[in-house]
């Protein structure tokens, strides 16, 4: 996320340049001067600044006990004392940051939430220099629609303003619920991440099938999966509540639906929620920190039946695949010329195209897909500074797969590996795997659907820079 900056000062002297009683206009060089020099911070202020925590959440710069403003951060330990370093912008809270004589702040369990809290506060309070600083454009609201099967949206402050005054609005521009002003926000990563915590659709009709309901990211709604009652309360409410701040209802009513599953024996539908559980109470930051295959003990949850003795059949597994991230490679050449290599990413919404890279085959002679592999992994790994991959895929059958494996095992990685052969008559899909693990097993059986995807974007991809560099030619 991209966070407003915010700075906490205290009373300033009138001396060294500052404006007459009355005015708000202030010298420049007034505010450097207070700004980089810490003599003129209060003991109160210096005292607080020195108990900040270094975790995400808002911060609340009071004058005279009124609250003027109030910004998010990541670490709110290095947020609010950078109000005291460096050169100023012309935002209004930074010209008259020496009115601050408070400080206070609110810790939050992630970065989400402080987005979320910020937001109620300024709407709640609406702080002057909030109000001041604003832009129409960069103040964006979550809003849920009226229809008959909500959606989830983002709209700015302009369309809000041009959907209430429209005489032509539909019963799609009406909205139940609106959620905001959420500053300078990642609409795109923010929506991610909500739609993964609460399930709820991305889609706009009906569909026949949906990458997400296979993913266990979306309850199917479009589909005829759930009912559109049922889909209110499992997924939109719940939405709802986190969304105004009830972070704590919304775990209590979910660990209440995963212990009735449970006890209703309906194994599957628990380990979902407990999944939701998990990730509710580790929320990560939408800054989409990379992580790794996780495959804990965590994941693992043993059910009791009726009569309170354990069940052999209820030990239930599920991947952790929110932010699961795979690499997928293919090879295209024209006979032993024009020779090249892809990768495409994807996580489990789908494909990550920022990160998808080419490779020119700059070392092998003649035509030999196993080698270009090769070069083209050796290449990759060559790169500490791009994300490292989940799972890796190739396509093409076991000598594409020992030849990726040897790669990846000179590096000391013990990252799963699928290859997704076509198979002798090429009208079905063979897979090899290497490096798996009983976790990893449980994952991939579900999960095939995604990996052939993975595949077939990579083989469009190598085909399409192929055929751009004869074009070049």
């Amino acid at each position: 996320m991209q966070y407003t900056n915010d700075k906490s000062a205290t009373n300033l002297s009138r001396k060294r340049g500052s404006s007459p009683r009355g005015t708000n206009t202030i010298s420049k060089h007034a505010i450097c001067v207070f700004v980089c020099d810490l003599s003129f911070v209060s003991p109160m202020i210096t005292k607080k600044l020195s108990l900040l925590p270094d975790e995400p959440g808002i911060y609340l710069f009071y004058h005279d006990k009124e609250l003027i403003y109030v910004g998010k951060a990541t670490s709110l330990k290095s947020r609010v004392k950078s109000y005291f370093q460096g050169q100023k912008s012309p935002r209004p809270i930074e010209e008259m940051i020496f009115l601050v004589n408070d400080i206070k702040w609110i810790e939050t369990d992630s970065v989400l939430e402080a987005i979320i809290l910020e937001a109620n506060y300024i709407k709640k309070f609406q702080p002057k220099y909030n109000v001041l600083g604003k832009d129409d454009k960069s103040w964006n609201y979550i809003v849920i629609t009226n229809e008959k099967i909500p959606r989830v949206l983002t709209r700015r402050e302009h369309e809000l303003k041009t959907s209430e005054t429209s005489k032509t609005s539909t019963q799609q521009d009406k909205f139940k619920y609106t959620f905001g002003p959420y500053p300078n926000l990642k609409t795109k990563e923010t929506m991610k991440i909500l739609q993964r915590l609460f399930r709820f659709c991305t889609c706009n009709g009906k569909h026949k099938t949906c990458l997400y309901q296979q993913m266990e990211q979306c309850l199917g709604v479009n589909l005829g999966k759930v009912s559109i009652a049922e889909y209110k309360r499992k997924s939109i409410k719940p939405l709802i509540m986190f969304l105004q701040g009830n972070k704590k209802s919304v775990l209590r009513n979910f660990e209440k639906q995963m212990q009735l599953a449970a006890k209703n024996q309906n194994f599957e539908e628990a380990a979902i929620i407990r999944n939701q559980l998990g990730n509710l109470q580790r929320i990560q930051d939408v800054v989409l920190l990379n992580e790794d295959f996780v495959c804990d003990a965590n994941l693992r949850m043993t059910c009791e039946s009726t009569n309170g003795e354990t069940n052999a059949h209820c030990s239930l597994f599920t991947v952790h695949s929110t932010h699961l991230r795979i690499e997928g490679y293919d090879i295209s050449n024209l006979g032993e010329s024009d020779k090249v290599g892809s990768m495409v990413v994807f996580d489990a919404h789908g494909p990550i195209k920022s990160d998808y890279k080419k490779f020119k085959i700059r070392t092998v002679a003649g035509q030999s897909d196993v080698d270009c592999l090769a070069e083209v992994l050796g290449r990759r790994l060559k790169h500490g500074e791009w994300t490292m991959p989940d799972v890796f895929l190739v396509d093409g059958g076991l000598p594409q797969l020992n030849r990726a494996k040897k790669i990846i095992d000179d590096r000391n990685l013990k990252t799963p590996i699928v290859g997704i052969a076509k198979g002798p008559d090429r009208k079905k899909n063979e897979f090899f795997v290497a490096h798996s693990t009983t976790e990893f097993k449980a994952w991939f059986e579900q999960n095939k659907n995604l990996l052939i995807r993975v595949r077939d974007e990579a083989h469009r991809f190598a085909i399409a820079y192929q055929r751009q560099t004869r074009k070049l030619k």
